[in-house]
């Protein structure tokens, strides 16, 4: 059994002890994910770029950052779930999808755009593709 679905079946479990169910409508959850998404964005929205990788390592705001994640997670998990998407499935064919769609050999060090166009980054930015 896969970590994922290990931690699917506990969250099941842990919705199922407590009736909680009924209240997990694809849209309930979503909004409340959305919600989630927003306290994690409030914990870096005011930190310039450059500072914010330094910044969630430090221990307070690490702690902090795990927990928010884990929210996102836990509520994306349930919302993949009640729409009856295989969510490990769907991430890895989408990301296949995206190894064709952006090639390594062609986007290395450079991130697409909306639209049009490659934005390049530079090495100070510490990425290495999308």
């Amino acid at each position: 059994m896969s970590d994922l679905t290990h931690l699917a079946e506990s969250i099941r479990q842990f919705n199922a002890d407590r009736d909680w169910d009924r209240f997990h409508d694809p849209k309930s959850l979503l909004l409340a994910l959305v919600g989630e998404v927003g306290e994690l964005a409030e914990l870096l929205q005011w930190l310039p770029a450059d500072q914010a990788r330094a910044a969630v390592l430090d221990e307070g705001l690490h702690t902090r950052v795990g927990e928010e994640i884990s929210d996102v997670l836990i509520y994306l998990m349930q919302l993949a779930d009640v729409c009856g998407i295989d969510l490990a499935a769907a991430g890895q064919a989408k990301l296949e999808a995206a190894s064709l769609k952006y090639p390594a050999s062609s986007f290395f060090g450079r991130a697409p755009q909306s639209g049009s166009g490659v934005r390049e980054i530079g090495p100070e930015e510490g990425t290495k593709g999308p």
